[in-house]
């Protein structure tokens, strides 16, 4: 069951970011020559069995990685400060957002029908413990793992407490800031 769960897991996943990797053949790669060549030059020595300079391979990827947490960081203080704006800046235009098991549809779609109603109701929205792990899938692509717990006290006196996770499918242009591509949130009462 567990390797079943694991494989549709996986599976979804390449569907989610399938589009993405066929853009990516698409972008414009002038901005990573150095990059380019440091990643060609890695291959060349690991296939002499010469030591490879793995230094400038992982400082790029570090960089990339903490611009793409950066943005979902970004995300959550935006919400805390009930920025749309702000939020809306952060994702695609062509973006999908899946909340505690419904397709809510792109961020736009997302904020007109759920979201936004919602922020005029929160009179304080606060995260605590929040746990980022990015992994890089290539030069344009990351994936994003959270954990954290939120509290939501709304305009009527309603609190809300829950734990919370998210996925999410970042990418991002040479030269301009990440943007999230797919996100995928659940939460529940702790």
């Amino acid at each position: 069951m567990k390797k079943q769960i694991l494989g549709t897991a996986s599976i979804t996943l390449a569907l989610a970011i399938s589009p993405l990797m066929a853009s990516a053949q698409d972008m414009d790669h002038s901005g990573h020559g150095a990059s380019q060549q440091s990643h060609e030059t890695h291959g060349a020595q690991a296939n002499e069995g010469a030591p490879a300079n793995h230094d400038a391979h992982a400082n790029h990827n570090m960089a990339d990685a903490s611009g793409a947490e950066n943005a979902l960081v970004a995300y959550r203080e935006a919400l805390t400060q009930r920025d749309a704006d702000a939020m809306t800046a952060l994702f695609t235009d062509a973006s999908l957002v899946v909340e505690n098991g419904k397709v809510e549809g792109t961020f736009a779609e997302y904020m007109e029908h759920h979201l936004g109603p919602e922020l005029d109701a929160i009179q304080s929205f606060e995260f605590f413990d929040p746990q980022t792990e990015i992994e890089m899938l290539g030069a344009h692509a990351a994936l994003g793992r959270e954990t954290y717990r939120y509290r939501i006290e709304l305009t009527d006196g309603r609190v809300f407490e829950r734990t919370g996770v998210a996925t999410s499918v970042l990418t991002h242009e040479p030269g301009e800031q990440w943007k999230i591509m797919r996100y995928h949130s659940s939460s529940r009462a702790p």
